[in-house]
């Protein structure tokens, strides 16, 4: 009875520290920077000019600048997201072929 009881406790206690943990892209698809003078809040309206562009690093920290985000990602068709909403965040969404379709906050 004991042992059914600590093998559950240390169960929750994994399962806890699972959901706390934080996942990143292998290819360092995010980029985060310091806060500036509008609180970090995106304007995905200065992005725009990344629709049709082929997604790099240099086009997310560029379309950051332009849409006052503290922190980008692309989005490539499959990927997996949470459906919180941040929004001091840029979305750079891409096709299948890696070209930017779409520019959101959130």
């Amino acid at each position: 009875m004991f042992r059914t009881r600590a093998y559950l406790a240390t169960l929750a206690v994994a399962a806890v520290l699972a959901g706390c943990s934080t996942g990143g892209n292998a290819d360092g698809g995010a980029v985060q920077a310091s806060p500036v003078a509008n609180d970090g809040r995106c304007d995905a309206s200065g992005a725009d000019f990344a629709i049709g562009k082929p997604a790099s690093a240099e086009l997310l920290e560029q379309a950051r600048k332009a849409s006052g985000s503290q922190m980008a990602r692309i989005l490539k068709p499959h990927d997996v997201v949470t459906l919180e909403y941040r929004s001091e965040r840029l979305n750079l969404n891409v096709d299948e072929q890696g070209k930017v379709t779409r520019v959101n906050c959130g």
